[in-house]
């Protein structure tokens, strides 16, 4: 009887690694991690030399001293003596706060614009065609500077609302437009209102677990559930009924014209308003054209064929149409956000005061540590951007075809 086996395996050689393809690319890759690993050795050695010749040296003491600038605008307690990291702080969170409000002003706008470049009325398409060239064609930073300047012409100034017959108003007696920025009523927190905050965000949770949870007994069973009143139901009928449980914990505190300018409320300033729309209109008419792309990758003949099973355009477009195109527009999607998250950089252009401002500006012409300020500008900005990327990729690997 005759035993098959197989060929006897070969013992290692060191030639295999350059002729033998299981081993070629390690190979290749561990060349280049060598070289990288000495390139980067020789350019911080000769770093280390120019600086001691020099006679200084790399240290981030400066952070514990005191900043001595005044910031305009602050999501947390600051003062002019405040230390560098305390300022370093506030535009680090101002620069996450107008990166946040422009992706999803972007997201929405382009979304929106997207969809209306393929509509069937003429006038509407051509509308949405002609506000993604003219706004993308155009640097962002002329657009900041076009809205801020629109800003400062046409808004009124405090005085205005000042008299018996003032010539500005306040929008309800609650929001004001200025050219100085503009007031909102801010929230008072009472005893209680962290429950009313809870119970709100777990609306928002059970909205996104209800509406999965009925597509998917829609593609399970056949089943259709409403999507409407149901995901309006949850979002607002807990959180209020949790408001008057409480005894009403959250009030407002409504800005008032004292002397030459509002106090109370929410100041919302010029510079961030700016900022804020610039980047999102810009980024937005980019998100159309990803939209559009994911929109028209998907064959007619899935529309078609929806359609012949009754389904109305709105079903279509939501539980056939969308689904498949975010599998084309997620992709895009992520470098327009990153683009947001950098491009606020030029924040100070218009005097708003993030991260590239206050670190990478004041701080850095104050006590004049330039390598530190910019190793920590290029650490916060890798950070975000691998942080943004890693979150996006998490979706989209969600919603990318899955492969038996």
């Amino acid at each position: 009887m005759t035993t098959l086996t197989g060929p006897p395996k070969a013992s290692f050689r060191l030639s295999m690694l350059l002729s033998d393809t299981r081993y070629r690319s390690y190979t290749f890759q561990f060349i280049a991690l060598m070289l990288l690993i000495a390139a980067i050795a020789f350019l911080g050695s000769n770093l280390m030399r120019n600086l001691a010749a020099a006679g200084l040296n790399i240290s981030y003491q400066f952070l514990g001293s005191p900043a001595g600038y005044d910031i305009n605008q602050t999501l947390v307690e600051y003062t002019s003596q405040s230390t560098n990291a305390k300022a370093a702080l506030v535009g680090i969170l101002n620069t996450l706060l107008v990166a946040f409000l422009a992706c999803v002003t972007a997201t929405v706008l382009g979304v929106i614009a997207g969809v209306l470049r393929l509509s069937n009325n003429w006038l509407v398409s051509k509308l949405m065609s002609f506000y993604v060239e003219i706004f993308r064609n155009i640097p962002v930073l002329i657009w900041i500077i076009i809205i801020f300047t629109i800003m400062i012409a046409v808004l009124p100034g405090p005085r205005a609302f000042r008299g018996d017959e003032p010539s500005a108003s306040m929008v309800f007696d609650a929001i004001a437009f200025t050219n100085r920025g503009v007031y909102i009523p801010a929230p008072v927190w009472g005893p209680g209102s962290i429950v009313v905050v809870i119970t709100f965000l777990l609306s928002v949770v059970g909205v996104f677990a209800y509406r999965r949870y009925a597509t998917k007994l829609l593609y399970d069973t056949g089943r259709l559930l409403p999507m409407g009143w149901p995901s309006l139901a949850i979002f607002f009928v807990p959180a209020l009924l949790a408001y008057l449980v409480m005894g009403m914990p959250i009030g407002l505190e409504y800005p008032e014209l004292k002397g030459f300018n509002f106090s109370g409320g929410i100041k919302v300033g010029g510079p961030l308003i700016a900022l804020w729309f610039a980047l999102s209109i810009y980024t937005g008419a980019f998100i159309a054209e990803n939209v559009r792309a994911g929109i028209q990758a998907i064959s007619k003949g899935q529309s078609e064929a929806a359609g012949a099973l009754g389904l109305r355009q709105g079903r279509i477009r939501n539980l056939v149409v969308l689904p498949q195109a975010l599998r084309v527009i997620i992709p895009p999607l992520i470098s327009q956000y990153l683009n947001i998250t950098k491009n606020s950089s030029l924040a100070i252009a218009v005097g708003y005061a993030d991260i590239t401002a206050t670190l990478g500006g004041i701080t850095l012409n104050q006590t004049g540590r330039a390598i530190e300020c910019v190793l920590l500008l290029m650490l916060f900005y890798l950070t975000i951007s691998l942080s943004i990327s890693a979150v996006m990729n998490v979706y989209n690997n969600s919603v990318k075809l899955k492969e038996r």
